[in-house]
């Protein structure tokens, strides 16, 4: 166990959690709604600090991140434990773990040999994944401190709940984020992951007023969020309020966990989509989970030229130097060194 970060003692040996927006109040000998961080005797613990179940070097394309360091491979770790509740999750199986009562899994290791095995892999980034990263935080943010000291970038990949001062105390080592933006009606949230929209966008809010690199996802479920209407109020959000800038990864639903009543999103779908953002006046809106399309591609928002080239996680040719355009000389917003 390891004490938690952001919490207060109250009455009766009871605490409130601060650390995402759900704000759990917590009795002696409860959890969170994460089921990772656990109250004993009015203290609380997080139950997850370096127990890894799983690590990886992917392809940084794969968070997906298309405008940060693009063809780099980043070092991925997870810890079981989600607060969110999503029935299409397609990691339900260590998401989900701590709610099924069995004891917490996870192979020990230090935020020192994360980022050991992260140079030694070659990697330019370690990305906090798989599951979501604000439940694991304590150990997000000692392996972050150590690794932007040697060098490495540090990515999240979340479901946008954290709260402000949790996310302001990380920022200064976070180099970026692809949230998602799961729909945009509360009804959705609450039906389909159990958390609110409104505390998602406040969040995109405040990775945006931080000056973390943001990303953006939206999984498109047949029949639940892929109406014009909503796609559309997607897209302005976007544009309005973190910036047209910002790319948009409108990604295909394949039926998985508690929800596989519904049919795999169709490309014409996405593609329509991809339209809806363009059209909006997004600069860089990307299909993902259909390889070989061309929405995979980057494209100038000067000149209309094809920048890098995707095929699944695998560039092809480039014309873009330090991000900027080799045929207009646009510069193109992102990290790219």
């Amino acid at each position: 166990m390891h004490e938690a970060m952001f919490w207060d003692k109250l009455e009766g040996e009871k605490v409130r959690c601060g650390l995402c927006r759900f704000r759990c109040l917590i009795a002696d000998g409860h959890r969170g709604l994460c089921g990772v961080r656990e109250n004993r005797q009015g203290v609380l613990f997080s139950l997850v600090y370096g127990r890894l179940v799983a690590e990886n070097v992917d392809p940084i394309e794969k968070k997906p991140l298309f405008h940060y360091l693009p063809g780099s491979t980043s070092y991925s770790i997870a810890t079981v434990g989600c607060n969110f509740r999503c029935r299409h999750c397609q990691n339900a199986d260590i998401s989900q773990w701590p709610h099924s009562g069995r004891e917490i899994p996870g192979l020990v290791m230090s935020p020192q040999q994360v980022v050991d095995h992260a140079l030694h892999s070659g990697c330019r980034s370690i990305s906090y994944t798989y599951t979501e990263p604000t439940i694991f935080y304590e150990y997000a943010l000692d392996t972050a401190t150590l690794a932007r000291s040697k060098g490495l970038g540090n990515v999240f990949v979340t479901n946008g709940y954290i709260t402000s001062e949790a996310l302001e105390r990380i920022a200064p080592v976070l180099d970026a984020a692809n949230v998602d933006l799961k729909g945009f009606s509360e009804e959705f949230y609450h039906d389909v992951t159990g958390a609110s929209l409104q505390g998602v966008l406040d969040c995109l809010r405040d990775y945006r007023r931080l000056g973390i690199w943001l990303e953006v996802t939206t999984l498109i479920i047949p029949g639940l969020n892929d109406s014009d209407a909503e796609l559309g109020k997607i897209a302005r959000f976007i544009r309005d309020e973190l910036g047209e800038q910002v790319p948009w990864h409108v990604t295909a639903f394949y039926p998985t966990y508690q929800m596989t009543d519904r049919p795999p999103t169709p490309v014409a779908t996405l593609r329509k989509a991809r339209r809806i953002g363009l059209d909006a006046g997004l600069r860089h809106v990307y299909v993902g989970n259909v390889p070989r399309d061309e929405g995979e591609n980057t494209y100038c928002p000067g000149c209309g030229e094809l920048l890098l080239e995707r095929s699944g996680f695998r560039l092809g040719r480039a014309s873009l130097h330090k991000g900027i355009c080799d045929h207009c000389q646009t510069v193109v917003a992102g990290v790219w060194s």
